[in-house]
């Protein structure tokens, strides 16, 4: 209980503006960009600027957010930013990304599926001597690499995120149910084995298939200090997507039969500097139903090229164009601001656990 509240506490320092239970925005590429950090960050969440592997137009997305910031009385640790930046670390140009981040400070950043581990311990290395107030953030899918992670790069926060995440992930995996309670326990004990006194355990946050304040409460009991949501800020006006790839997040129900975790999609995209660990979890369609037919990528990618003419009316069940969305979307019902969902949420989990004592 001590070291929960440690970690609470820590997150407070670093970033004074949250309030708790902590949501977080997933830093979604192309999608979550500097309006709706902001929004997420001014609701006491953190907001992230997915800048994914393409950071040519970053310094864009972070001048809007310092604007958009400068109209606030968010107060930040060390005069950082108070919003974060993702980066998949396979695709982003690392000097271009460090430069940024000694330019803008975030509070925050974000790796995820970098090309190796001496490549990971190298954007930590020089984001800590850009920016040394900006904390180090890893994903990881499973025990192991978060093992790996934390005596590699000792990350400020670890995000574990189960296969029920939406978008790009490990192809193998557990849901959170297991794999968030064995990873704790797991560094936990590494903690115990370690002497010299210099081994900080990361905070734990819990992504994957949350998108309502049960699912909060839930993370929380498996032992997360805070939560990650994605698939639930699709269906917010500052997520920067179509009508049709929206009207399909609402659509879409009983996620586990109606999305799927798969390559289709990056090989219909043309997105494929994957490693061969990561596919991506989208709502299923005519592209994917095509693919698992027999049809040929050179077809596939011909037909997917034609249906991005279509605008709107390209997503769907007929449709070709790729819905990244969570095994969740059966639970985002409606259009809500950004921060209205984080107040939301938040507000609704204390309502959550009334309803659980009450069955103690």
């Amino acid at each position: 209980m001590k070291q929960d509240m440690d970690h609470i506490s820590r997150l407070k320092k670093d970033y004074p503006w949250i309030q708790t239970p902590l949501i977080v925005g997933a830093p979604m590429r192309l999608i979550a960009l500097a309006d709706m950090a902001v929004e997420i960050s001014k609701a006491g969440g953190i907001g992230f600027i997915g800048a994914g592997t393409d950071v040519s137009d970053l310094s864009t997305h972070l001048e809007h957010a310092q604007t958009l910031l400068s109209r606030t009385a968010l107060a930040s640790s060390s005069n950082t930013l108070p919003i974060g930046i993702g980066f998949i670390n396979w695709g982003a140009d690392l000097a271009a990304s460090i430069a940024l981040i000694a330019q803008y400070r975030p509070s925050a950043v974000w790796f995820f599926a970098p090309a190796s581990s001496a490549s990971l311990a190298d954007w930590t290395a020089q984001t800590r001597r850009a920016s040394p107030h900006t904390k180090i953030w890893v994903q990881v899918g499973c025990v192991r690499d978060a093992v790996d992670v934390v005596r590699e790069v000792q990350p400020d926060v670890l995000v574990v995120q189960g296969t029920d995440a939406g978008g790009h992930g490990l192809a193998r995996g557990a849901s959170l149910v297991s794999l968030l309670p064995e990873t704790i326990d797991t560094l936990a004990a590494l903690e115990k084995k370690t002497e010299d006194g210099s081994y900080m355990p990361p905070t734990i946050l819990a992504a994957g298939g949350i998108a309502e304040s049960r699912g909060v409460l839930a993370a929380l009991s498996l032992g997360a200090a805070g939560v990650v949501m994605g698939t639930r800020f699709l269906a917010a006006p500052e997520a920067q997507i179509s009508r049709g790839y929206q009207a399909e997040i609402l659509r879409a129900g009983d996620g586990g039969q109606t999305t799927v975790r798969t390559k289709v999609y990056d090989t219909l995209r043309g997105t494929t500097g994957w490693a061969e660990t990561h596919n991506a979890r989208g709502v299923i369609n005519r592209g994917y139903v095509d693919a698992e037919a027999g049809m040929a990528e050179e077809e596939g990618r011909r037909l997917y090229a034609l249906e991005m003419q279509r605008g709107d009316g390209a997503w769907g069940v007929d449709g070709r164009m790729t819905t990244y969305a969570g095994s969740s979307v059966g639970l985002v019902r409606e259009v809500k601001g950004a921060g209205e969902i984080v107040r939301e949420v938040r507000e609704g989990v204390r309502a959550v656990l009334d309803v659980v004592s009450a069955r103690l």
